[in-house]
């Protein structure tokens, strides 16, 4: 047995040592991609048996003997790890006991601590009752939809559960919104906000179109200066850099605006008969969820978009077109949301529709046979389609 460990810890550590002493360039491609998935998977399992154990020592008080006020505190200080973590994690471990179904998902690594965390609170207070039912439902959630999806069918399924909490949080929001300016060194300034949902997505949106126009600008630059031999690397401003600019060139434009020009409006879709939840669901163009409440009071400043469903995924018919545009273009981001390479989360509005089918094989422009892309991924594609090296 190591010195200074027992038994349990002493052959945890053996195991540690092995897997640091794995040269990775002796590893295969499909050695690595295996090791990527399965190491988290036991990362998990790891996870939820410290969690568990955290538990029965927060329980057992063990932690009172040199006077430390709580669990996580003696934690924070013995470990030297920030006591909200620690908090974090005593708090999980005594909800996880009464939830069986998480807590064996988490043991056997199928869902993350992330995944833990984000329905732990929902297993208390006015929640509490609905989840012990539904519990088993939402796990599944958990292991079979990517992250944002399952964070949107838990914000909906939080919004059934509870409809008067939401529409409360959703009024705490608004409440809370604000934007401070300080006057920082040598007259540069500190810019703070909270912003409501359809506050963030409309700058947002701005920032992001500015901001790629001025890269596009960056890059044009950089192409003329070195050539075929241009790099992004080339490019002197930095992302954070090109986001300040950008937002300076809204402020231009907005202060040069015609008075009483057009305003943009949100748009707000709510969605009739989609398959996972009971009811309609109101969310921003985004894919962010927001409240019944919220559309309402929004009604004489927004675009509400009705898009009803008649299967699962499955939107009404929407004709015959050669590309992605309106109403064809729309439902692609309804029901994809990202691009569609698994991993990419290149948003919907910066991708490009694209035929399952190609067109010239007699693919429809229909939303069954359409997917999202981004730029990258739709050259990727097109290149293994047609036998071409793939992209650099």
């Amino acid at each position: 047995m190591p010195a200074g460990g027992t038994a349990l810890t002493g052959r945890l550590r053996a195991a540690v040592d092995v897997l640091a002493a794995v040269d990775p360039d002796g590893l295969s491609d499909d050695e690595l991609v295996e090791a990527m998935v399965e190491l988290r998977r036991q990362q998990a399992r790891l996870a939820a048996a410290t969690t568990r154990l955290t538990a029965a020592f927060d329980t057992r008080r063990v932690w009172a003997g040199d006077g430390s006020r709580s669990a996580g505190s003696w934690l924070g200080h013995r470990c030297r790890l920030p006591g909200a973590q620690m908090r974090a994690e005593v708090r999980l471990g005594r909800r996880l006991g009464h939830m069986p179904a998480t807590a064996d998902a988490f043991a056997a690594g199928h869902v993350a601590e992330a995944h833990a965390s984000r329905l732990a609170p929902l297993s208390v207070g006015r929640t509490g009752e609905p989840f012990t039912r539904d519990e088993a439902m939402l796990v599944g959630y958990a292991k079979n939809l990517s992250w944002p999806e399952f964070c949107r069918a838990v914000e909906y399924w939080r919004q059934c559960a509870d409809p008067d909490g939401a529409e409360q949080d959703a009024a705490t929001d608004d409440a809370a919104r604000r934007v401070d300016l300080w006057e920082g060194r040598r007259g540069t300034g500190l810019l703070s906000a909270t912003l409501t949902p359809m506050a963030r997505l409309a700058l947002q949106t701005a920032l992001r179109r500015i901001e790629q126009q001025l890269w596009q600008a960056d890059w044009a630059q950089a192409k003329d200066r070195y050539g075929p031999d241009a790099t992004p690397a080339h490019i002197t401003r930095t992302a954070g850099q090109r986001r300040h600019d950008a937002l300076v060139e809204l402020i231009a434009r907005a202060t040069t605006a015609p008075t009483g020009g057009k305003r943009p409006r949100p748009l707000i879709s709510v969605l009739v008969g989609y398959e996972t939840f009971a009811g309609r669901v109101c969310e921003l163009a985004d894919g962010t969820v927001i409240t019944p409440g919220v559309v309402a009071s929004m009604l004489s400043e927004a675009d509400i978009e009705r898009v009803v469903f008649d299967s699962q995924r499955r939107i009404i018919d929407l004709g015959r077109r050669r590309s992605f545009t309106g109403a064809a273009r729309r439902a692609l981001e309804i029901t994809h949301r990202y691009c569609a390479h698994p991993g990419c989360d290149v948003p919907a509005e910066a991708c490009q529709g694209d035929h399952i089918q190609p067109w010239s094989q007699g693919g429809t422009t229909h939303p069954d046979n359409g997917q999202l892309g981004c730029s990258h991924h739709n050259r990727w594609r097109w290149n293994h389609r047609n036998g071409h090296d793939p992209p650099a």
